[in-house]
């Protein structure tokens, strides 16, 4: 008897809508007043670690490690908005819940998993990139 070869597992993440060409496209396509704040918010997201990875989830550009850990807001009704979270599952945390040093009070917490910063518009955005790299450093390793 012949035993068929086991299949390799798929690869977590190898959908179009997981690479970089899907949020350029998305970008490309995107008409929304904060684009120029959105583009330069990317850039600095992935400039944090190089083994962050961008996709397309929830029709907005995001951004994973091994799980998806930021994805932007873009039907927020005011500024620039991204939301944090731990991917799609929901995850045991320590008791007390995440600790994240954010000393310029970007996050605003939706949940014991999930936070939400917010920029005015674009130079608000440039100005505190410097804070949301350090707060995404902290929290890319809980992810």
């Amino acid at each position: 008897m012949t035993r068929k070869a086991a299949r390799p597992a798929p690869t977590r993440h190898a959908t179009a809508a997981d690479t970089t060409a899907a949020v350029d496209a998305l970008i490309a396509a995107l008409a929304h007043p904060h684009k120029p704040g959105i583009e330069a918010l990317r850039a600095a997201i992935l400039a944090v670690d190089p083994a962050i990875a961008e996709g397309v989830k929830w029709n907005a550009p995001s951004f994973r490690t091994g799980e998806y850990f930021a994805t932007f807001h873009l039907r927020a009704r005011a500024g620039i908005a991204l939301i944090l979270h731990l991917g799609a599952k929901a995850r045991a945390l320590p008791e007390g819940g995440l600790d994240i040093d954010d000393p310029d009070g970007l996050l605003a917490w939706l949940g014991k998993d999930r936070a939400q910063v917010v920029f005015a518009d674009e130079a608000d955005a440039r100005r505190r990139i410097p804070a949301l790299q350090a707060v995404l450093r902290q929290w890319i390793r809980a992810v």
